[in-house]
C-alpha cells in the first residue's frame, strides 16, 4: 500500500485565502488531489491505477475533504474514510445524492468508514457520524462502518486507533 499525505490547505493562484467562519470550499484542494497528486503518484510509483485500488481518508477537516472528494469522484475512489470529519448531512442529497440509494451505494462504494472520539469537539462529530451510519444501515447499505473511541476527543490517539481499524478493511475482494 502506498500512503500519501497532503497538507489539505490549497488556494487557487491569485485567489485570497478563504475567510474564517464562512464554511469550507474544498475546490482548490480537490484539484490538487485529482489533477496533480494522483497523476504524479501513478507516474512515479508502480500502482494499480484504478478506482478499485484507490481510497481517500482524512482526519478532522481532512475527513470532511475525504468525504466530499471521495464520494463525488467515485470514478477515482472506491473507499472513503473520515476520522472525526463527518458532520450532519442529508443522505438524500449530500455528495451529489450518492447516499440516496443504498443498493447503488453498495455497488459503487466498497467501504465508507466513519470514526470519531466521543468527547469535546468530537462529541458533535460523533453524533453526526453515527446518525449518517444508522441512516445508511436502515436504508440497507452494507458497506458502511462506524467506530468510535470512547472517552477520547479530537486528537491523535483517536485517529491512530481509527487508522489501525480502517487500513485492514481496504482492498478486500468482494464475497
Amino acid at each position: 500500500m502506498i500512503v500519501v499525505m497532503e497538507k489539505g490547505y490549497a488556494t487557487r493562484a491569485g485567489a485570497a485565502a478563504e475567510p474564517k467562519g464562512e464554511g469550507f470550499n474544498f475546490g482548490a484542494f480537490e484539484d490538487v488531489i485529482l489533477k496533480d497528486l494522483i497523476p504524479m503518484v501513478d507516474l512515479t510509483y508502480r500502482t494499480a491505477a484504478d478506482r478499485y485500488h484507490r481510497a481517500i481518508a482524512g482526519l478532522s477537516m481532512g475527513g470532511a475533504q475525504a468525504l466530499q472528494i471521495g464520494l463525488t469522484h467515485l470514478d477515482t475512489f472506491s473507499a472513503v474514510g473520515a476520522f472525526s470529519g463527518a458532520g450532519k448531512v442529508d443522505p438524500k442529497s449530500a455528495y451529489g445524492g450518492v447516499l440516496a440509494d443504498a443498493a447503488a451505494f453498495d455497488r459503487r462504494v466498497s467501504l465508507l468508514y466513519l470514526h470519531s472520539g466521543t468527547v469535546g469537539l468530537d462529541a458533535g462529530i460523533h453524533k453526526g457520524a453515527k446518525a449518517l451510519y444508522e441512516g445508511l444501515r436502515q436504508a440497507g447499505a452494507g458497506n458502511v462502518v462506524f467506530g468510535d473511541l470512547a472517552g477520547q476527543g479530537h486528537e491523535w490517539q483517536t485517529w491512530r486507533y481509527a487508522l489501525r481499524d480502517f487500513a485492514p478493511r481496504l482492498f478486500r475482494p468482494k464475497k
